[in-house]
C-alpha cells in the first residue's frame, strides 16, 4: 500500500480522481476492491501501543496460541475497521473538485471473523447512496473487509463518507 506520508497518501487519491457525473454513475454499481493488505504482528502491536489495549490476544502470541481456539494473536476489531480509510484510498475513485474527505460515521459495523496475525486483509465497496449538496458528497457505502482464503469476511459495515468540494464558479 505504502501510505507513509501526506504526500503518499495525496497522491493514491489524486490517480483515482473522476468527473462528478463519472462518480454518479457508480450508485448502486459494481463494487471497488483493493490490494491486498498484510496485517502483521508489528501492525497489531503498534496499534496495541496507540490505543492502549494490549489485551493478551492481540500482542502475547505464545500465550494466544496456548490458550485460544486462534491458534496465535488477532489483530484488534477496531484495527481492521481502521483499515476501510487506506484500503479506500486504494480503490474507491474521488470527485475531482473534492478540497479533502471527511470520515463521516457508520450506520451498521460487525466484526465476523478475527484477522489473526500474518493474515492478509482486502476491502470490497459498493456505492449504495448519495446525496448531493451545493459544496459535498455525502456517500453511503457497503464496505468489506474480507481476509484472504476465508470464506467468511472479518467485517461488513454501512460507512458513509463526506466530500468536501471547491464551491462552483459563478
Amino acid at each position: 500500500m505504502g501510505l507513509d506520508s501526506v504526500a503518499a497518501t495525496e497522491a493514491a487519491l489524486r490517480a483515482r480522481l473522476v468527473p462528478l457525473d463519472a462518480y454518479r454513475a457508480h450508485l448502486d454499481g459494481e463494487a471497488f476492491v483493493s490490494d491486498w493488505v498484510t496485517v502483521d504482528q508489528a501492525m497489531i502491536d503498534t496499534f496495541a501501543t496507540a490505543t492502549h489495549d494490549h489485551q493478551f490476544i492481540h500482542v502475547d502470541p505464545e500465550r494466544a496460541r496456548a490458550e485460544t481456539p486462534f491458534g496465535g494473536t488477532i489483530a484488534h476489531g477496531f484495527l481492521t475497521l481502521s483499515l476501510l480509510s487506506p484500503l479506500a484510498y486504494d480503490a474507491l475513485p474521488g470527485v475531482e473538485t473534492t478540497k479533502m474527505g471527511i470520515n463521516y460515521g457508520f450506520e451498521r459495523v460487525r466484526f465476523l471473523n478475527p484477522v489473526k496475525a500474518g493474515q492478509r486483509v482486502r476491502g470490497r465497496f459498493k456505492m449504495i447512496g448519495l446525496t448531493e449538496r451545493a459544496v459535498s458528497l455525502q456517500t453511503a457505502w457497503d464496505a468489506t473487509v474480507e481476509i484472504e482464503g476465508a470464506t467468511k469476511p472479518a467485517l461488513t459495515a454501512h460507512w458513509i463518507t463526506l466530500a468536501v468540494l471547491e464551491p462552483p464558479a459563478d
